[in-house]
């Protein structure tokens, strides 16, 4: 039986090919692609203006290795101690075949279907290469769907298009329903208290299983009868014990912002046509030679990218020495309107800048304001009260 859904494998087209390898050269010829997941996905999402890491990760670059060539490292990634309760956790929920797994769905969105047999179907889903492997998780959701009972897919691969190169994701699982709908299932290791969990970490495999949805939705395009299902199922450890309890996050919201995000992603292509010729971010070559190199290509800094993306503490660097006000934050950036720079916002607060800008105007007019209030506080009149902080 072919791996392939009907239609054969993904053609490569020339424009395919030709980017492809522009990419290669970006990377380093030398240098494996670094594959995207919802992670980054997911935090690209929220800084679409930012060119620089559209490009570095669809050309597969590994930016934590960039950064350490920079000199500019950041301390990014999970303990291994994490890493290994995380996945002794979710060996522990998918064993014996995921009953424990599809027990849990059931019970959260299995109402008036039959419970999972004793012997769910769990779909071989290895190929070659991410392609195959997303030709096949396809395949096996076509299959399950059409036989209408429970399936548990374990690590199914899913295509996802940004910014005009395809991203492959592996979710943790997906169950198909017999009545044909598809839910993902988040596996996490942080603990499930009395029903509740962590609002931020919640948040951030909110955000992660929206982008699974988005994939696994392109892929139910392509098959009729199936949908895809809005809430995703969170699986976690149950109050301070090891055993499993789930939850449902209703993640359409996420999902909304996500895709919308996504869509104004930059081209990479665009980009890419865009840098001079023989640009590369291997980082094996000199530091002087990946500054310059990095620095051909756009970025939009703002203080929220510290928690998300490895270039954060090189950008934050770039935009201080360029005095950005996008430096101090998105909101601020926002409402200073045409005022970039932390000198020029300065001059309009005192008073230099054009008379006919309402924002110079207000600056200048909340700069005095400012200063009148100063005024007013009484000087202290003891040594302790000078020293008081309050």
């Amino acid at each position: 039986m072919s791996s392939y859904p009907a239609g054969g494998p993904p053609q490569r087209t020339p424009q395919t090919t030709t980017l492809r390898q522009r990419l290669a050269d970006l990377r380093g010829l030398a240098v494996p692609p670094r594959p995207l997941d919802a992670r980054a996905l997911a935090a690209l999402a929220a800084n679409p203006g930012c060119g620089r890491r559209a490009l570095l990760d669809g050309a597969g670059v590994d930016k934590t290795a960039l950064a350490q060539a920079l000199g500019s490292p950041a301390p990014f990634g999970q303990s291994q101690f994490a890493i290994v309760r995380g996945n002794s956790f979710e060996a522990k929920v998918k064993g014996d075949g995921g009953a424990e797994l599809l027990r849990l769905v059931h019970e959260r969105l299995g109402a008036g279907a039959e419970p999972p047999g004793p012997a769910v179907p769990v779909p071989d889903l290895t190929a070659a290469g991410p392609e195959g492997r997303a030709a096949r998780t396809a395949l096996a959701l076509r299959e399950a769907t059409a036989a209408g009972t429970w399936t548990l897919l374990d690590h199914p691969m899913l295509a996802l298009e940004v910014a005009g190169t395809p991203a492959y994701l592996e979710p943790d699982a997906v169950v198909v329903h017999p009545d044909g709908r598809w839910t993902v299932v988040e596996i996490k290791s942080f603990p499930m208290i009395d029903g509740s969990a962590d609002a931020a970490k919640v948040g951030a495999a909110a955000r992660q299983a929206a982008v699974y949805v988005l994939a696994l939705e392109r892929t139910a395009e392509k098959l009729p009868g199936s949908t895809v299902g809005q809430q995703v199922v969170l699986v976690c450890p149950k109050d301070f014990s090891n055993l499993p309890t789930a939850a449902l996050v209703d993640v359409r919201r996420e999902r909304a912002v996500t895709r919308r995000q996504l869509e104004r992603l930059t081209r990479v292509e665009d980009l890419a046509a865009a840098l001079p010729e023989g640009t590369c971010f291997d980082p094996a070559r000199p530091a002087e030679e990946l500054t310059e190199a990095v620095s051909a290509v756009t970025a939009a800094y703002a203080p929220e990218c510290l928690a998300a993306c490895e270039l954060a503490f090189h950008c934050r660097e770039r935009a201080r020495d360029a005095d950005e006000v996008t430096a101090l934050g998105r909101s601020l950036r926002g409402e200073l309107g045409g005022l970039t720079t932390v000198e020029s916002a300065l001059a309009a607060a005192s008073g230099a800048g054009c008379a006919e800008d309402p924002i110079a105007a207000a600056l200048h007019q909340a700069a005095r304001l400012r200063a009148e209030a100063l005024t007013l506080v009484p000087a202290p009149t003891s040594p302790e009260a000078a020293a008081c902080p309050c």
